[in-house]
């Protein structure tokens, strides 16, 4: 399939990525949406489902979000156009959702993050707007009219009196209208505009990256964690000073030297990202197996030749480090060493795992047992 209009995802990463958009015109030939309308309204029924319902005009109020799950009578209430239904996360409880993303794994795992499905009658939008993230809009039913350019931030002129981040004086440069299979990119902070031209669904597959704040908070609440973070700072050099009210030059050069030692420790910094990236989006999915399987049961339905795959709010990824792997599943780290390191890579490559090369893993009492924990913690089942 020639997802990216003719250019090798080589090409695609090095001219747009992050950096222009870019029209795919049938980027999925033939496109068949994996839900409809009543199903995405269904699952905003529910619980454990993120979901939201903007609505252009709500009673004389400008683009008003209404938070799910919703009552199932909700729906018949809505006016007859210039709504729209997003549900977040598609790909977690829909499989042939979760499909589409091993389309996309030229990304990281770890950059990758979910679809979310957008429903809207004729005039649906959410609005003209920016994001933070990396985006591929795929039109999956219907059609929808997309104008977009112009670079967006946070001093871009916004609407008032709506909780939405909607811009208010935004004009685009370009303006196309996309059917069943095609397929828009936009970087993050390019201002974009989408409106229904008739019943459509779009899927938005998104990409995350973590703010500064994030690694910091993230990285800093870790190492507090660590045993020798509650060690006291000492001075056994302490001088007499002219002045007790001075914080001298060493006391901040010792402080620096403290903090210095604990960022700089790559391994302790890489096991915390592969465990923060890898943390499940939605708990609702990943949840422990119902009836939890011994190392026996899993070799059995290994040896039977069964399809394994991820759960659908899984993720996975590795780091090599050294003379040994870390694998990461859904925020777990588990350290492998020697013959057993290039199980990582092949339980990371995508959803489907190669059963053929799994199973001389599995005949390793160690890594059965590796295999058996994560089917247990969710992480995996049988098809």
């Amino acid at each position: 399939m020639d997802m990216l209009g003719g250019l090798s995802p080589s090409e695609f990463l090095r001219d747009y990525w992050q950096k222009k958009p870019l029209v795919i015109r049938q980027a999925f030939p033939g496109f068949q949406c994996p839900v409809d309308a009543n199903e995405l309204a269904g699952l905003a029924c529910e619980e454990g489902v993120e979901s939201r319902i903007i609505i252009e005009n709500d009673e004389g109020r400008p683009w008003q979000l209404h938070n799910g799950p919703f009552p199932e009578d909700y729906f018949g209430k809505l006016p007859k156009h210039d709504w729209t239904l997003l549900v977040q996360g598609l790909d977690h409880w829909v499989p042939e959702a979760a499909d589409l993303l091993e389309h996309f794994r030229f990304v990281p795992n770890w950059r990758l993050d979910d679809i979310m499905a957008s429903y809207a009658p004729k005039g649906g939008s959410v609005g003209p707007h920016y994001d933070q993230y990396d985006v591929f809009l795929l039109q999956a039913q219907g059609h929808r009219r997309w104008t977009f350019g112009g670079r967006c931030d946070h001093t871009s002129p916004r609407v008032e009196g709506t909780p939405l981040r909607i811009l208010s004086s935004w004009e685009g440069e370009e303006t196309v209208t996309l059917g069943p299979g095609d397929m828009l990119y936009l970087p993050p902070g390019i201002g974009h505009h989408g409106i229904a031209e008739d019943d459509c669904i779009t899927l938005s597959v998104g990409f995350r990256a973590p703010t500064i704040d994030d690694l910091l908070t993230g990285f800093t609440d870790f190492l507090c964690n660590q045993s020798d973070a509650s060690n006291h700072l000492n001075d056994p050099d302490l001088q007499v000073q002219d002045n007790p009210g001075t914080i001298a030059p060493e006391v901040i050069d010792r402080l620096q030297s403290v903090l210095a030692e604990k960022l700089q420790d790559r391994r302790q910094l890489a096991h915390w990202f592969g465990q923060y990236a890898t943390a499940p989006k939605n708990m609702d999915v990943v949840v422990p197996a119902d009836e939890p399987a011994s190392d026996e049961d899993l070799a059995e339905a290994i040896q039977a030749g069964e399809q394994l795959r991820w759960n659908e709010g899984s993720r996975f990824a590795y780091h090599d480090d050294g003379d040994e792997t870390a694998l990461f599943a859904d925020g777990e780290q588990f350290l492998l060493k020697g013959d057993a390191r290039p199980l990582a890579p092949l339980l990371c490559a995508g959803a489907r795992i190669d059963m053929n090369s799994l199973a001389r893993f599995a005949a390793d009492p160690a890594l059965l047992g590796l295999l058996t924990t994560l089917y247990n913690q969710g992480s995996v089942y049988f098809e």
